[in-house]
């Protein structure tokens, strides 16, 4: 590779979506493996919708070996298994009343007036 490639903004991007991909894989082993996040939730979206956002732009450098292409990790045996109520049916996350209430109209919509209810539980870590 001569310097002139390596430093070209397809190279840039290249080791942008290989670093974060790492990153994300290696915070999945800490969360779901190791119980012990060292980043928070919040922290992991945002370099998640990164990783999204660069895959969709340069979709040339899509893999299936990507974070983005799979749910979690193996989890940890620390906790039981626990049934659901009601099926988990959106996990989407939200940190501001502005999505909570972007989230609800986008429901709204799609029910085309039809009554509905959310039930909600609390995310331990």
């Amino acid at each position: 590779m001569t310097k002139s490639q390596s430093k070209s903004p397809d190279a840039s991007v290249r080791r942008k979506i290989d670093s974060l991909r790492r990153e994300l894989l290696d915070h999945d082993y800490r969360y779901y493996v190791l119980a012990e996040p060292i980043i928070s939730d919040e922290e992991y979206d945002r370099k998640m919708r990164e990783l999204q956002t660069l895959e969709e732009k340069y979709p040339h450098y899509s893999s299936t070996a990507s974070p983005t292409q799979r749910v979690g990790g193996e989890p940890t045996k620390t906790f039981p298994p626990v049934e659901h109520v009601v099926p988990m049916l959106s996990l989407a996350n939200t940190y501001s009343e502005p999505d909570i209430l972007d989230f609800d109209r986008r429901v709204r919509d799609l029910l085309k007036g039809a009554p509905y209810r959310y039930v909600c539980e609390l995310k331990f870590d």
